[in-house]
C-alpha cells in the first residue's frame, strides 16, 4: 500500500494523523513537531528558517483530503497473495467500520471484522496509521465497554487486542470515556468475570491508562474502586500464570507511581501480593519495577506496618538485593527498602542478619552497582554492626 507523498509527515515519513501548519508554510504531524519543537528546537525542520512564532494552526484541508482518501478504499491487498491472510477483495475500512458500528451487524460479521482489524494493525504499520486516522480506536473503545455483562468472551478478547494494538498515543483521552459510570461498570465486569486472558489484557489497558498524562483523573478514579484493586492483588499471587502476574504488577506498579492511590493500594494488599509476586518472580525487570512500587509504599506509614508485618518480606528482600545487581536499579530499591526497615526494628535487623543480608551487600559493593546502591549498602551495613559478634582478641 503506498501512501501519496504529501499524505506523509516529513519529520516521520509516516501518514498524517493530526496535520499542523508552522508559520514558514510547511506542514508536519502535530507529535512530531511538537516533540521537535518540546527538544529546543526553534527552526522550521524542512526550511530551516528560524520561528519567531511557533504557533500549530490545523490543516483541515490536508486532512479532508486523507480522510477521503482512506474511505474511497487505498488498495489494503497489495501484497502478495500467498503471505496476505486478508483476501476479500471488497474489504474497505468504511465497510468495517460500519460492520462494527451497526447494531443490526450479526456476531459473525462483528468477529470478521475485527479480526480483520488485528490483521491490519499487526501487519501493517500503514494499515494502523489509516485505522487510527479513521477513528477505529474510540470506535473498539465503544464495543468493549458496552454492557454490565461479560457477554461475548471471543468477541471481548478480540476488540482488546485490537484496542491494545492500536493504543495511539494522540487519542489515548479516548479512553476517558471509561469516566462515564455504564464504561466504568463494564470495565469492572470485565476484570472480574473475565478469563485470564482478558484480565491480562485489561492490566495492559490499565498501566496505559495510569502513564498517560492525558488518563491520569480517570487512573485516580479507577484506583479508588476497591473491586478493580482486589483482582489486580489477586492476579499478584497466581503462581500457575507468570504473564497474568507480570501484567498486574505492571498495572498496580503504574497505579502506585500517582501519590493519590497508594493508601488505596495499601488498603487492598498490595504490599503483600508484591512481596508474593517477588517470592516467585524470576524476571529481574520485572522484580525491578515491583521492588521499586514496594519502597515507595514504604515511604507512607501503612505501607511500613503492612510491610513489617509480612512474616515473608525480610527474606524476599535480602534475597532480591544481589539478584537484581545487574539492573542497578533493582539493588538500589532493594537495599532503600531494608534501609527503611532495619532503622526502626532491632527484629528487623535479627532477621535479616539470619537471612544472609550481610553476605549479600558484601557481594553487591563487590559488583558494578550503582553508586547509591554502594552508599544504602554502606549505610546499612553500619547499621548491622551491632549484630555482628565481638571478636574476642578486641582486634
Amino acid at each position: 500500500m503506498s501512501i501519496p507523498h504529501l499524505f506523509r509527515c516529513p519529520i516521520s515519513l509516516d501518514l498524517f494523523t493530526d496535520p499542523v501548519t508552522l508559520s514558514t508554510g510547511q506542514t508536519y504531524d502535530r507529535p512530531s513537531i511538537e516533540k521537535w519543537l518540546a527538544d529546543g528546537n526553534l527552526t522550521c525542520p524542512v526550511t530551516m528558517q528560524k520561528l519567531h512564532d511557533t504557533t500549530l494552526v490545523p490543516n483541515h484541508t490536508l486532512r479532508h483530503l486523507i480522510d477521503q482518501w482512506l474511505l474511497t478504499g487505498p488498495d489494503l491487498n497489495s501484497r502478495q497473495k500467498p503471505t496476505n491472510p486478508i483476501t476479500d477483495c471488497d474489504l474497505s475500512l468504511s465497510t468495517l467500520k460500519q460492520s462494527l458500528q451497526s447494531p443490526n451487524a450479526t456476531r459473525a460479521a462483528k468477529l470478521e471484522a475485527l479480526k480483520k482489524v488485528r490483521i491490519l494493525s499487526v501487519e501493517s504499520d500503514i494499515g494502523q496509521a489509516c485505522l487510527i486516522q479513521l477513528g477505529f480506536f474510540p470506535l473498539l473503545l465503544q464495543l468493549l465497554f458496552q454492557t454490565h455483562r461479560i457477554g461475548d468472551l471471543e468477541l471481548v478478547q478480540l476488540a482488546l487486542d485490537c484496542v491494545l494494538t492500536l493504543s495511539p498515543s494522540t487519542q489515548l483521552d479516548s479512553l476517558n470515556m471509561l469516566k462515564n459510570e455504564i464504561h466504568l461498570t463494564s470495565l469492572v465486569v470485565l476484570l472480574e468475570q473475565g478469563n485470564l486472558k482478558i484480565k491480562t489484557s485489561l492490566c495492559h489497558l490499565l498501566e496505559a491508562i495510569a502513564t498517560s498524562p492525558v488518563t491520569q483523573d480517570l487512573c485516580i478514579i479507577i484506583a479508588q474502586l476497591r473491586r478493580v484493586l482486589q483482582v489486580l492483588v489477586s492476579l499478584l499471587h497466581n503462581k500457575s500464570d507468570p504473564p497474568a502476574a507480570e501484567a498486574a504488577a505492571r498495572a498496580i506498579s503504574a497505579i502506585c507511581s500517582l501519590e493519590a492511590n497508594r493508601d488505596n493500594a495499601i488498603e487492598e494488599g498490595a504490599v503483600d501480593g508484591l512481596i508474593a509476586y517477588l517470592s516467585l518472580n524470576s524476571s529481574q525487570k520485572s522484580a525491578c519495577r515491583a521492588l521499586a512500587t514496594l519502597e515507595l509504599l514504604l515511604g507512607l506509614e501503612a505501607g511500613k506496618k503492612a510491610v513489617m508485618e509480612n512474616l515473608n518480606a525480610v527474606r524476599v528482600l535480602v534475597r532480591m538485593v544481589f539478584r537484581v545487581s545487574s539492573d542497578q536499579e533493582g539493588s538500589e530499591h532493594a537495599v532503600g527498602s531494608l534501609l527503611i526497615m532495619c532503622c526502626g526494628s532491632a527484629r528487623v535487623r535479627m532477621e535479616a542478619v539470619n537471612a544472609g543480608l550481610l553476605i549479600q551487600l558484601l557481594l553487591l559493593l563487590q559488583s558494578q552497582c550503582s553508586s547509591r546502591a554502594k552508599t544504602e549498602a554502606r549505610g546499612l551495613l553500619k547499621l548491622l554492626r551491632s549484630m555482628w559478634p565481638e571478636d574476642p582478641r578486641g582486634s
